[in-house]
């Protein structure tokens, strides 16, 4: 990652453009190209440096539900667990701690009570307890890369 791609991750953080072309705009505020500003998102997500380029919705203040999950996988199934997790399209991200609960995603839902069923399903297909812990304060954390 150069500091071309730490002035984009730390502009994008803040809010997108709302505009016909809004790529256009970001790049044009970041002094780039917007083919370049494409072309090196792509390359951020095929790195595996960014998982995803998109809008972080407030599910639950649009009636929907959110929760932090966490499952006690195997090592030698942590890959297999990890792909059928990833497979449902309630899971916004997943990753590995170096915990006795070593996979953790969160799971956002458009209606509260489809946490549950998501959770169910995940242990129907895994065979290992998915541990809900459903969030008591919200804190916004930011990252920042230093330029």
């Amino acid at each position: 990652m150069d500091d071309i791609d730490r002035r984009i991750i730390n502009a994008l953080q803040g809010g997108f453009p709302i505009v016909e072309r809004p790529f256009a705009a970001a790049a044009e505020a970041l002094g780039l190209a917007e083919a370049e500003l494409l072309a090196r998102i792509k390359a951020l997500r095929e790195a595996g440096t960014i998982s995803r380029f998109g809008p972080m919705w407030h599910a639950e203040k649009m009636g929907g539900g959110l929760t932090l999950t966490a499952m006690k996988v195997p090592a030698e199934r942590f890959d297999e667990v990890a792909d059928i997790v990833n497979s449902f399209p309630e899971v916004a991200h997943n990753y590995a701690r170096e915990h006795a609960l070593n996979m953790w995603f969160v799971v956002a839902t458009e209606r509260p009570e489809r946490i549950a069923e998501v959770l169910a399903e995940i242990e129907a297909r895994t065979g290992l307890p998915v541990h809900d812990m459903p969030k008591t304060e919200e804190f916004f954390v930011g990252l920042r890369f230093e330029a």
